[in-house]
């Protein structure tokens, strides 16, 4: 069970170094990074820590503490997954009110161009 705790230190080293190099690239917003790297640190401070993973392992009622490491980064994948499809969702409702007020900018400008060659015109 050792090397499955490994792994998951070397897979939560690997995704922090993605988020950091991500947000030194402008390709993830900082704000956004904030849940990736959290979730990180915590899978590495899981792994290494026998301690802990017993501890959420006897909370959650589980013999075995690698099970309890591996149930907790799924709940928190879960998480930030979540949160992410609520920013997405906002930003779609955004996208949509202002594609509404464009159009409507739009619209008068091309009314009042109508009037202005109406006018012009007489």
């Amino acid at each position: 069970m050792d090397r499955l705790m490994n792994v998951v230190g070397v897979l939560s080293v690997l995704l922090t170094l993605l988020v950091l190099l991500s947000v030194r690239r402008a390709h993830i917003r900082v704000e956004y990074s904030g849940s990736w790297l959290a979730a990180g640190v915590l899978l590495l401070a899981l792994s290494r820590f026998r301690a802990l993973q017993q501890w959420i392992a006897s909370s959650l009622g589980l013999a075995d503490a690698p099970l309890a490491v591996l149930m907790v980064a799924g709940a928190l994948f879960l998480v930030v997954l979540y949160r992410s499809s609520m920013v997405i969702s906002h930003l779609k409702d955004s996208n949509i009110a202002l594609a509404q007020r464009v159009a409507i900018l739009e619209f008068r400008l091309e009314s009042l161009d109508e009037k202005t060659k109406a006018a012009t015109a007489s």
